[in-house]
Protein backbone atom coordinates (compact mmCIF):
# COMPACT_ATOMS: atom_id res chain seq x y z
CA UNK A 1 0.00 0.00 0.00
CA UNK A 2 1.03 3.64 -0.68
CA UNK A 3 0.87 6.15 1.69
CA UNK A 4 1.89 9.37 1.47
CA UNK A 5 2.91 11.31 4.89
CA UNK A 6 2.75 15.07 4.78
CA UNK A 7 4.41 16.76 8.18
CA UNK A 8 3.85 19.99 9.62
CA UNK A 9 6.59 21.49 11.69
CA UNK A 10 5.98 24.44 13.83
CA UNK A 11 8.92 26.98 14.47
CA UNK A 12 9.94 25.08 17.60
CA UNK A 13 10.60 22.21 15.79
CA UNK A 14 13.74 23.26 14.22
CA UNK A 15 16.01 23.14 17.13
CA UNK A 16 14.91 19.24 17.59
CA UNK A 17 15.77 18.62 13.88
CA UNK A 18 18.91 20.05 14.42
CA UNK A 19 19.40 17.49 17.31
CA UNK A 20 18.24 14.73 16.00
CA UNK A 21 19.85 15.42 12.32
CA UNK A 22 22.27 12.26 12.23
CA UNK A 23 19.84 9.57 13.91
CA UNK A 24 16.98 10.85 11.52
CA UNK A 25 18.95 10.51 8.29
CA UNK A 26 20.16 6.85 9.93
CA UNK A 27 16.34 5.90 10.51
CA UNK A 28 15.24 6.94 6.80
CA UNK A 29 17.75 5.12 5.28
CA UNK A 30 17.67 2.27 7.56
CA UNK A 31 14.10 2.10 6.58
CA UNK A 32 14.41 2.97 2.65
CA UNK A 33 12.67 -0.32 1.06
CA UNK A 34 9.54 1.35 2.64
CA UNK A 35 10.41 4.99 2.94
CA UNK A 36 10.48 5.26 -0.84
CA UNK A 37 11.22 9.84 -0.46
CA UNK A 38 11.73 11.80 1.98
CA UNK A 39 12.30 15.21 2.60
CA UNK A 40 11.73 18.92 3.93
CA UNK A 41 9.69 22.17 2.70
CA UNK A 42 10.97 25.37 3.00
CA UNK A 43 8.97 28.33 2.04
CA UNK A 44 11.87 29.86 0.21
CA UNK A 45 15.85 28.99 -0.17
CA UNK A 46 16.96 30.87 2.95
CA UNK A 47 13.57 29.82 5.09
CA UNK A 48 13.30 27.14 7.75
CA UNK A 49 11.86 24.08 7.54
CA UNK A 50 8.59 24.51 7.74
CA UNK A 51 7.48 20.55 7.24
CA UNK A 52 7.95 17.63 4.58
CA UNK A 53 6.71 14.42 3.15
CA UNK A 54 7.48 11.16 2.58
CA UNK A 55 5.68 8.43 0.13
CA UNK A 56 5.77 4.92 2.26
CA UNK A 57 5.51 1.50 0.66
CA UNK A 58 3.73 -0.80 3.71
CA UNK A 59 2.07 -3.26 4.37
CA UNK A 60 -0.43 -1.57 6.21
CA UNK A 61 -1.76 1.85 7.79
CA UNK A 62 -0.31 0.43 11.50
CA UNK A 63 3.05 0.00 9.77
CA UNK A 64 3.24 3.58 8.46
CA UNK A 65 2.34 4.99 11.83
CA UNK A 66 4.99 2.93 13.82
CA UNK A 67 7.67 4.23 10.93
CA UNK A 68 6.45 7.77 11.72
CA UNK A 69 5.62 7.72 15.45
CA UNK A 70 9.26 5.90 15.66
CA UNK A 71 11.83 8.29 13.46
CA UNK A 72 13.59 10.54 15.54
CA UNK A 73 12.04 13.47 13.90
CA UNK A 74 8.90 12.73 15.60
CA UNK A 75 8.05 15.11 18.42
CA UNK A 76 4.62 15.17 18.83
CA UNK A 77 4.41 18.64 20.14
CA UNK A 78 6.03 20.71 17.04
CA UNK A 79 5.41 18.11 14.55
CA UNK A 80 2.12 17.03 12.96
CA UNK A 81 1.55 15.18 10.63
CA UNK A 82 -1.32 13.57 8.07
CA UNK A 83 -1.50 10.43 6.66
CA UNK A 84 -3.14 9.85 2.94
CA UNK A 85 -3.79 6.26 1.09
CA UNK A 86 -1.86 7.49 -2.17
CA UNK A 87 -3.33 5.84 -5.42
CA UNK A 88 -1.29 6.49 -9.33
CA UNK A 89 -3.04 7.54 -12.34
CA UNK A 90 -0.52 5.43 -14.76
CA UNK A 91 0.02 2.23 -11.83
CA UNK A 92 1.91 0.40 -14.63
CA UNK A 93 4.20 2.84 -14.97
CA UNK A 94 7.62 3.59 -13.06
CA UNK A 95 9.43 6.97 -11.76
CA UNK A 96 12.76 8.58 -10.91
CA UNK A 97 13.06 10.90 -9.08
Amino acid sequence: MRWVVLFNDAPEMMEHRKNNKQSHVDYVSKNKTEILIGGGFKEDQEGIFVGGMWILNVSSKQRAIKLIENDPYFHPVHRKYRLLLWGKVLEDETVLL
